[in-house]
């Protein structure tokens, strides 16, 4: 478990053998509860070799001085992240302009 939220990672290994490879991460937010998200690759036993890029949104919580995975959204595809992105810029544009308003 880790301690730091520098320390939380997607690498899984099992017998030996990678089956995730975190590509990178951007860490949201820090403090009791964190939100991570990271980029990766998982392992294709049948071409033996790592699959496309893949994305994840985890939370994570500190408790008793290590922080636990308590939920996650993954991305499956480069285009499932354009529709996220998508879907997501308008309304940002609209919360700013409302910002802006209100401030």
């Amino acid at each position: 478990m880790a301690e730091t939220v520098d320390e939380i990672t997607m690498n899984y290994e099992e017998n030996g053998q990678q089956l995730v490879k975190e590509l990178d991460k951007v860490i949201l937010t820090k403090g009791a509860w964190s939100t991570i998200l990271f980029k990766y690759q998982d392992w294709n036993r049948k071409d033996e070799e790592f699959g496309p890029t893949k994305f994840s949104i985890r939370r994570y919580q500190k408790r008793e001085g290590s922080y636990r995975p308590k939920s996650k959204f993954n991305i499956s595809s480069v285009d499932q992240a354009k529709k996220v992105i998508a879907g997501l810029t308008p309304w940002i544009e609209e919360a700013e302009k409302e910002a802006e308003k209100a401030g």
